[in-house]
């Protein structure tokens, strides 16, 4: 039996002595943000509540329920694995996460809080056809919301079967299930109220369980980041090309285009994501919309920073084999290093152990009340009250669709998580990022700020953008050909690139300016004006 084998048993074993401590510390995060989501259900008395908070949170608490909602399993578990596998490229993604953040801030946050009511959709129908628009925004917001839970669902799936122990596919099915059932109960219940003290709290727990590691890290190479480094490049096996770009990106012109593809997708496709869009909705106006960001910038600018020590210290602690034995995609360094920086045969090595991986859990419980909260708010706002009932829904019946579309979404996402079990957490999510920025972040732009902009250049834009960046990915080698592909043992897979933003993010872009010039349409010049001086002034915003 190998070492890395025994290893990962002896981690499950030492989990397994102390399983009791491990469901206490979930039981108590589950419990706990089950009771605020009671309480705050019992507050949302309006759609206004349910869908954003009731405008009531002030620009701090919305930039820390920002970064809960924004510091995803692929944050605390994809990027960990990223890094300790693949070093320098690995830390790739903890750059492009944070850099994106500047163009939401930028391009996006004020003027959408100033333009919206509830969804991305209501800003894209402000000045075009209301049906046909809300149509394509509410399917690209659902497509999208999907492809972030499946990398939640793989998170949790991935890391509480470390924790009991669970080797069979059907219990790491059954897990998935749980984190399912729970998400709906959530948004069901909480709505924007009871997901937004979720997403605070997880966040602070998040960042005080990665300060707590990052400490520990440091203070085992007493405190010399080029000793932490060059102990990681030794064990890594790799030598110094794990210090040096092209471990992952690098090998071939294929993996450089991939790279570069990655790197577009992630920078552009934050402000595309419709669960980041709509936090911009529960502030009272656009400055604490603009301070919100800031302040979400620091905190998870402070965060990407300490996943250095993160990744790099699971690289100089722990065998990659190790990893890769635990899971093939490194989803479970994080918890590993927690592990071993305890002590492998030790309680307190337990006691860590289960310390991060309770807070991995509540990231992944927060971030997926998020999603879903997003994609059913649209579902209900966008496409039932404005294009099934064509404005007549009461608020009442608009939220009671919302609940039944998060019972649905739920669904879906149970069954493909279930799918997504053993792949990368954190190339789960910048596949989420193409699609953003492929379908949502053309149509945006276009329709804040090109007067021409028609119906069906929006269209255009975000199906074009969406069935591109979809079609892609199916025929990439992410669902086949690969043995971490989704289904490893069969190959259909043409496009060559794991992530399709280089291709897909013009193709949106050039379809919606395309659609525009060939549409007969003429745009409203009075609409565009209004839309102009609301999204910069915030005058006759909601």
């Amino acid at each position: 039996m190998s070492p890395a084998i025994t290893q990962v048993q002896l981690a499950a074993g030492e989990a397994s002595e102390h399983r009791p401590l491990i469901i206490s510390l979930f039981a108590v995060f589950v419990v706990a943000t089950l009771v605020i989501t009671v309480w705050a259900g019992r507050q949302t008395k309006s759609a206004a509540d349910f869908y954003a908070g009731g405008r009531q949170f002030s620009a701090f608490q919305n930039g820390l329920a920002v970064s809960g909602d924004y510091m995803s399993a692929a944050s605390f578990l994809g990027i960990a694995g990223a890094i300790a596998l693949f070093g320098y490229d690995g830390f790739l993604y903890s750059i492009g996460f944070l850099v994106a953040w500047l163009v939401a801030l930028l391009l996006v946050a004020e003027p959408l809080r100033n333009s919206g009511r509830y969804t991305m959709g209501d800003v894209l129908a402000y000045r075009m056809r209301q049906r046909p628009v809300r149509t394509a925004a509410g399917a690209s917001t659902i497509v999208v919301s999907i492809f972030y839970l499946l990398a939640q669902m793989a998170g949790a799936g991935v890391l509480v079967s470390l924790l009991l122990g669970i080797t069979s596919d059907g219990g790491k099915v059954a897990i998935v299930a749980l984190v399912g059932v729970l998400m709906i109960v959530y948004v069901t219940i909480g709505g924007m109220k009871g997901t937004t003290w979720v997403q605070m709290i997880k966040a602070v727990l998040l960042i005080g369980g990665t300060i707590l590691i990052t400490f520990l890290v440091l203070l085992k190479f007493n405190f010399n980041v080029s000793d932490l480094l060059g102990s990681a490049a030794d064990n890594s096996g790799k030598g110094k090309s794990f210090l040096e770009p092209g471990l992952k990106y690098g090998a071939t012109s294929t993996s450089k285009l991939d790279f570069i593809s990655l790197g577009i997708a992630l920078v552009l496709g934050t402000a595309g994501l419709p669960h980041i869009l709509i936090r911009f909705y529960t502030v009272p106006d656009s400055k604490a919309a603009r301070k919100s960001v800031n302040w979400a910038i620091g905190i998870i600018g402070g965060f990407y920073l300490m996943t250095i020590a993160l990744g790099f210290g699971a690289a100089a602690l722990i065998k990659p084999e190790e990893i890769i034995a635990s899971n093939k995609a490194g989803n479970t360094a994080a918890p590993l290093l927690a592990l071993h920086l305890g002590g492998v045969d030790s309680t307190w090595g337990a006691i860590l152990l289960a310390t991060i991986s309770a807070v991995a859990f509540a990231t992944i419980l927060a971030v997926v009340a998020g999603l879903t909260l997003a994609s059913s708010s649209s579902f209900a706002h966008d496409i039932y009250a404005n294009v099934i009932r064509k404005g007549t829904a009461t608020e009442k019946e608009e939220v009671r669709a919302a609940r039944y579309a998060t019972i649905a979404i739920g669904v879906v996402s149970i069954g493909l998580g279930a799918l997504a079990r053993d792949l990368n957490v954190a190339g789960l999510v910048a596949l989420a990022f193409a699609v953003a920025a492929s379908a949502n972040l053309p149509t945006i732009l276009y329709s804040l700020f090109w007067k021409r902009f028609t119906t069906r250049g929006a269209l255009w834009s975000i199906y074009g953008g969406l069935v591109t960046a979809v079609g892609l990915v199916l025929f990439s080698p992410v669902v086949s050909g690969k043995p971490t592909s989704m289904f490893p043992d069969v190959d259909f897979h043409w496009f060559p690139l794991e992530n399709p933003g280089l291709i897909s993010i013009p193709v949106g872009f050039l379809l919606g300016w395309i659609g525009t010039l060939v549409s007969k349409e003429e745009p409203d010049a009075g609409k565009y004006a209004e839309l102009e001086v609301r999204s910069l002034t915030g005058t006759g915003a909601h």
